[in-house]
């Protein structure tokens, strides 16, 4: 018996559905992570994402206008989205980013798709999520790579100019995160359609989270069909498959709604019961009856890593500008909270967070321009930076403590943090993505031969075994080289390879080179002694998945350093960046050690530290000392933190202008509270019981003149104005907007 015809009895085969998520998407810089060596020179040759002259204008034109337009308190309140903004995204076509212009759509990049989605979010996750759907996965999409030429002449100009609204249903009650186990079906048959007998299907269905399905026009719809009658051929179970529905049709329910977490986005169920269609309805037409699953997945590849990180990425930037700006505002004991160190402790790792964040959402979004679907690039952008977001809120949210927890137009916190776990929900919760998908995906796709190993290991072709042996010895060899790599790396670390033409970049890139080798090495003995049990060893694949995140992370986080941040302003992003790209690799190697302490065979354990030379941690550490630069560069004015918090635009009143105007009005007044201080601190002066008081017996003691004094007043206005939170009236109507209670109170 051959070591083939062995392998076949014990390793699991391949499903079906398993193999069309292989097969979907591409592989792209983790394909070189995975294998040890980290490409940076295709990182660095990847085209630069900027916006064109009309995403731009876009940007600055439609979107501002539609940020003016949102009152995300009074959308909070109510029960719908205002009529008002609907018709507005509309008419400005929001729901064709991704449409070509030949169609009526705008056909932006995904780098200008997801800034644009990430700007809303800043004001509005309701409204973000409203915009996000029709240009991520759905009928826009799906119709673009995969609909007839009729469908797509039909329906993708409706679709731009808002005619009709979209939305997709994948998920049932039976069926979440497993996707393709959804037991909705339709069975091939003939009936009725516009007064003649036609092919069809008759399909039931029970779907829910679907976002915007109460409002749409055009249901998408994935189901499973089968054919008992024969009516197609001899196969009966056909697969998954793609339609898309008028809202109209008969027997089709759509309307009532969920509440995701008070946020008033739409989100409901859809429902029918043997509801005929014509073979037509299909996407693609009945030649696509069984290709659903891959059509969703390799949509899915792309569109995961456009919208949800968005969301992150603004969450982040919106968590640094608010705590950064409140911090150097905020006083306790006579000093801004912001000389804290447990304030700075929290603000560092917000800002370091937020540069490792923007970084990832360029360089995915770049790859994703070059045309590609990377499936494991996506997921990891997806689950690290909803979580990561939801860590700088957290950060946030404790720096700005009490204003923080009140709800109202100026909380700038709030209505995010209640939104962030939609996100780490969507598209696949976030536990499924870090324990199944990324390794799970990454080590057939990224691995050179492992895919193709398998394809012939239950292969029933008569030279099967002759092609087995010869993809054996090519994998024997793969794995030797990797090990003679990874321990000539760990014995002599200092011939780890770096081509940056920067010396704080050099460092960082040999670490990624070094713990790359350690990666392919793990996971090929895991492969080797674990096997098929690889599957449902989660917690092992995870931290290997961890690895191969975080060392993207970092690489993201050199090419954002390298290729986006001026000569002018490397002094004050390196604090960001050596921030960013230590927490990444610290984590990376933590994981690659917490999996050899947990691997299974002691024997095998041991010998993975020997070969690799790896005993304890050694990549370089976050010190206190670079938490303080950080903290301390986080609270000042520069272009490049104005460069990292780009997506906030603040609009007059609202609660990020208020802490804006505070904040640059202190940053005017540094020398001249300071003057005070001294004054008081002399007894020159006497201190009042408000701040106003103070500056009063200043000017009376001449230690500021007139001019000074009105400047110091208009910067203690806005500061109170800051600093306060909303009120309510005893049944929570608005009391007086903050501006007109400083004239009650003057």
């Amino acid at each position: 018996m051959s070591l083939r015809t062995t392998l076949k009895k014990v390793l699991p085969s391949i499903s079906i559905t398993e193999q069309e998520a292989l097969d979907a998407g591409d592989v792209w810089l983790e394909g070189s992570i995975y294998r040890g060596k980290p490409d940076f020179s295709a990182l660095r040759a990847v085209p630069n994402g900027q916006l064109t002259a009309e995403e731009q204008a876009f940007l600055d034109g439609p979107v501002m206008e539609l940020l003016e337009l949102i009152d995300d308190t009074e959308i909070q309140n109510g029960k719908h989205l205002p009529d008002y903004i609907l018709d507005f995204l509309k008419k400005e076509r929001f729901f064709s980013l991704i449409i070509p212009k030949a169609y009526g759509g705008r056909e932006f990049s995904p780098y200008a798709n997801s800034t644009i989605v990430a700007t809303i979010a800043t004001k509005s996750s309701g409204v973000a999520v409203t915009v996000m759907v029709p240009n991520s996965l759905g009928p826009g999409e799906l119709l673009m790579h995969y609909g007839t030429e009729e469908q797509r002449s039909f329906w993708l100009p409706r679709l731009s100019n808002g005619t009709d609204i979209p939305c997709f249903a994948l998920t049932s009650p039976e069926a979440g995160s497993d996707a393709g186990g959804i037991p909705d079906q339709g069975i091939v048959t003939k009936g009725l359609y516009q007064g003649k007998e036609v092919l069809g299907l008759s399909i039931t269905w029970d779907k829910r989270y679907i976002t915007l399905a109460p409002i749409a026009t055009v249901l998408g719809l994935a189901f499973k069909v089968r054919d008992p009658e024969g009516l197609l051929g001899a196969k009966e179970d056909l697969g998954i498959t793609c339609a898309l529905i008028p809202r109209e049709h008969p027997g089709v329910e759509l309307g009532n709604r969920h509440d995701p977490m008070g946020i008033r986005f739409y989100n409901g169920t859809t429902r029918g019961e043997k509801v005929f269609i014509p073979m037509d309805f299909i996407i693609g037409g009945q030649k696509n009856i069984g290709r659903g699953w891959q059509m969703l997945v390799s949509c899915l590849g792309a569109g995961r890593g456009i919208s949800l990180p968005a969301l992150g990425c603004s969450t982040s930037q919106v968590a640094l500008k608010s705590a950064s700006e409140y911090a150097a505002v905020r006083e306790q004991f006579g000093l801004s909270i912001g000389q804290f160190e447990g304030i700075q402790e929290k603000l560092a790792d917000i800002a370091g967070k937020t540069f490792l964040q923007e970084a990832m959402r360029v360089l995915t979004t770049e790859g994703l321009g070059l045309g590609l679907k990377p499936s494991v690039v996506t997921a990891i952008a997806k689950y690290h930076m909803t979580e990561i977001g939801r860590d700088t809120l957290n950060s946030a949210m404790d720096i700005q403590a009490g204003k923080a927890i009140q709800c109202g137009p100026q909380n700038t916190l709030a209505k995010g943090y209640v939104a962030q776990p939609i996100a780490i929900t969507v598209e696949g919760a976030n536990i499924l993505t870090r324990n199944l998908m990324i390794f799970g995906q990454g080590v057939m796709r990224c691995h050179p031969y492992l895919q193709s190993m398998v394809e012939a290991i239950h292969s029933d072709d008569k030279n099967a075994d002759k092609e087995f042996n010869k993809i054996f010895r090519k994998t024997v060899g793969y794995s030797v080289a990797n090990s003679l790599r990874s321990f000539r790396l760990g014995l002599l670390p200092f011939t780890a390879s770096a081509s940056s033409e920067l010396a704080e970049v050099k460092q960082y890139e040999k670490s990624v080179q070094k713990l790359a080798s350690k990666l392919a090495v793990y996971a090929d003995f895991s492969l080797l002694v674990l096997g098929g049990k690889l599957k449902q060893a989660e917690l092992l694949s995870a931290r290997l998945g961890d690895v191969m995140s975080y060392l993207y992370a970092a690489m993201a986080c050199i090419r954002f350093y390298e290729q986006k941040v001026t000569v002018d302003e490397r002094n004050q992003a390196a604090p960001y960046f050596h921030y960013a790209t230590r927490w990444a690799l610290m984590n990376a190697e933590n994981a690659l050690l917490a999996f050899l302490d947990n691997f299974p065979s002691g024997a095998t354990r041991k010998f993975m530290r020997l070969i690799t030379v790896t005993y304890s941690a050694k990549m370089p550490k976050i010190s206190d000392n670079l938490i303080r630069e950080l903290a301390e560069q986080a609270q000042l004015n520069t272009s490049f933190k104005k460069k990292l918090t780009h997506l906030v635009r603040s609009v007059p009143g609202d609660g990020h202008y208020i802490n804006e105007q505070a904040y640059l009005a202190k940053l005017a007044c540094l020398d001249l509270l300071k003057k005070v201080k001294q004054a008081l601190r002399s007894k020159q002066i006497k201190a009042g019981v408000r701040f106003a008081e103070t500056l009063e017996n200043a000017l009376n003691a001449k230690v500021v003149t007139a001019d000074e004094y009105k400047q110091l007043i208009d910067y203690n206005l806005k500061r109170e104005r800051a600093i306060r939170v909303d009120e309510y009236d005893y049944d929570l109507e608005l009391v007086a907007a903050q501006s007109e209670l400083k004239v009650a109170n003057s």
